[in-house]
């Protein structure tokens, strides 16, 4: 089997120029088919609330709810470094809990966190690191600051809002961030952050300067119903193939054609025999009450 990837590995990665996959997964049977495909990094992000939770945001994700699914990817992943998002409701909190609730991911099986761009992000980060948690960054576009959809949108068009992205990646790195991912900024602006970094960028909707790349894996897959961002490449439809499976399965059972001989079970002639003598005794449901 192969070795888990370490943080160092990661940065050596980059050192190398050799580029760094992460995707995210949610559940165990999808996790342990991304970590078979050989991704460095696997993200439980707090996406999930819309992917798998059905909100409009990923405000709303609660801890538990972000626990639940970490849970079932670490029970799944076995090569790569598995990282838990800490949503908005962990952050909302005092530096203690911020710890507590990382330190939570990391019992779950979890490499480290992820943590968003805000305005005590690096003094979080710090504490972190300090309770010997590493932690992944996050800047450019913050989905957990997003209040409804039309919200998400490219940041950092302008050079003064380029140069304020620029700033709080370089303050996560000094903190002490091991990678940052970089979403939806301008691919000359990425670059530039990349460039002036020690540690990886991992971007989203950033170009293709990065470090590595990361996506939601239901958009790669085709599974999210809803919408398809710019970014995203898909590389299978696999919610027609559901569509089709489903379909098939509905009309086998409505014709008798499902389940086959194939698909059941029998017993021995004589227990069968046995059976049979004993449901003699027993009314079958027509004859009851007469």
């Amino acid at each position: 089997m192969k070795a888990r990837i370490t943080i160092a590995e990661l940065h050596a990665k980059k050192k190398r120029g050799e580029p760094i996959t992460m995707l995210t997964a949610y559940d165990y049977s999808l996790a342990h088919w991304v970590d078979r495909a050989g991704v460095d990094i696997v993200l439980v992000g707090d996406s999930l609330g819309m992917v798998m939770l059905g909100h409009e945001t990923t405000a709303g994700v609660t801890m538990q709810e972000m626990l639940h699914h970490a849970r079932a990817v670490c029970r799944a992943v076995t090569q790569a470094l598995v990282i838990g998002d800490l949503p908005k409701a962990a952050l909302d909190a005092t530096p203690a809990d911020v710890v507590r609730h990382a330190r939570a991911f990391v019992d779950a099986g979890c490499g480290g966190v992820k943590l968003e761009w805000r305005a005590d992000a690096a003094d979080l980060v710090r504490a972190l690191v300090a309770a010997g948690i590493p932690v992944m960054g996050h800047v450019g576009l913050t989905p957990q600051t997003v209040r409804d959809p039309s919200e998400f949108r490219v940041q950092g068009r302008t050079a003064e809002q380029a140069l304020t992205i620029l700033t709080s990646a370089r303050h996560l790195a000094q903190a002490g961030c091991f990678s940052l991912v970089l979403e939806c900024i301008p691919a000359p602006v990425a670059e530039a952050i990349t460039k002036r970094l020690a540690i990886p960028t991992i971007g989203i909707g950033a170009g293709p300067a990065c470090d590595g790349q990361v996506l939601v894996l239901h958009d790669v897959i085709g599974l999210y119903p809803l919408f398809s961002p710019k970014f995203a490449k898909r590389y299978a439809a696999l919610g027609d193939e559901v569509v089709k499976a489903v379909s098939a399965f509905r009309h086998d059972v409505a014709t008798s054609r499902f389940p086959e001989a194939v698909h059941t079970f029998q017993m021995s002639a004589t227990e069968l025999q046995r059976f049979r003598e004993a449901l003699k005794e027993i009314p079958s449901a027509s004859s009851r009450g007469s």
